[in-house]
């Protein structure tokens, strides 16, 4: 009734359009975040909500659904300090040790390494806190991933990888993503995979890593649904996930006024894989990964993606599908401005 229409793309998203602006309303249960270059109107769709409903205006976003914001000159913070703060006075950790890194390097864990724990709910738990603290925090995704695996029969090995994560939090407590306010509003994603990583089923690991302009605002680490034979299998469908992410943020900036007419740089760093996603002559090595390879080949058709390569040691999706050395770690920190 205050003239709102549902978003077709996320039906969280409202969005209001008249002559004097946009006006967009993210609802989650009973919080909502309301913002617009409409300033009148935000005014209004205010005080008609407070006429239906018991509500508090908090003014000025600061912290919404545990996500801490603030805002500079120069751009917007987000990060999840207080909720972090919580998690460690949760876990109890009976030392101060701090480490640098969320995982350390080269390890392959299996379900059967270790003792089971007697009682697994504090493990549950707290890999449950850490799977949304990786909303903000893109630098505990593979390790997150990882655990994540082992919450229906975690042992104690499984445990002691977790409180290296709780350490490696303690320590980077204040990090923040960084959105600067001179980004321009061109999308740029990152494609890798890791090729049959798994040592209990051997299946590949998928990874990306989406900026706007100079802002990080998509990621994700996900192992894949079956056995890739050969990596450039393993990066095409990684591709094709990322695909799939990037036709839905360009649908989203639509909403949001933004105008999206050339097609997203997609970035991998398997000259195998592009070259089966460029070459639309089916062949019998990849008749079997068809789908996949055609999905990323309308993407390019469409001029919703182009395909570029990247160097592997330029490639910062590559952070999101392993452990790094304290070096690589802080190289890629900076690099999606955390």
């Amino acid at each position: 009734t205050a003239g709102f229409s549902a978003s077709a793309h996320d039906p969280a998203l409202f969005i209001h359009l008249s002559p004097r602006g946009r006006t967009l309303l993210l609802l989650y249960v009973d919080d909502m975040i309301i913002t617009g270059d409409d300033p009148e109107y935000i005014a209004f769709v205010k005080a008609r909500l407070s006429e239906q409903f018991l509500m508090s205006d908090l003014g000025p976003l600061r912290y919404f659904l545990g996500i801490e914001v603030s805002s500079t000159s120069d751009g917007f913070f987000i990060s999840q300090e207080k909720y972090i703060q919580d998690l460690l006075a949760r876990a109890a950790l009976t030392d101060e040790r701090i480490v640098e890194t969320p995982m350390e390097l080269n390890v392959h864990l299996r379900a059967t390494d270790g003792d089971p724990l007697p009682d697994p709910t504090r493990y549950r738990h707290l890999v449950g806190s850490l799977v949304y603290l990786a909303v903000t925090r893109p630098d505990i995704s593979y390790p997150v991933h990882i655990l994540s695996q082992f919450v229906s029969a975690p042992t104690s090995v499984h445990y002691s990888h977790l409180l290296r994560v709780l350490r490696y939090l303690r320590g980077t407590i204040s990090h923040r993503l960084f959105f600067p306010s001179s980004s321009s509003l061109q999308l740029q994603a990152y494609s890798d995979a890791t090729w049959a990583s798994d040592p209990s089923d051997r299946r590949s690991l998928s990874a990306y890593c989406v900026f706007l302009g100079g802002s990080l605002i998509a990621w994700k680490t996900k192992k894949q649904i079956a056995v890739s034979r050969s990596s450039a299998e393993a990066e095409l469908r990684a591709m094709a996930l990322l695909t799939a992410e990037v036709t839905w943020l360009r649908w989203l900036l639509q909403d949001f006024g933004v105008s999206v007419t050339t097609p997203t740089l997609l970035l991998s760093d398997s000259t195998g894989a592009i070259s089966i996603a460029r070459d639309p002559v089916k062949h019998e090595l990849t008749k079997h990964i068809g789908v996949d390879a055609f999905y990323v080949r309308a993407g390019v058709q469409d001029q919703v993606i182009a395909l570029q390569y990247v160097p592997s040691e330029l490639q910062l999706a590559d952070f999101l599908t392993k452990a790094q050395t304290r070096a690589q770690h802080g190289f890629y920190l900076s690099k999606l401005s955390v």
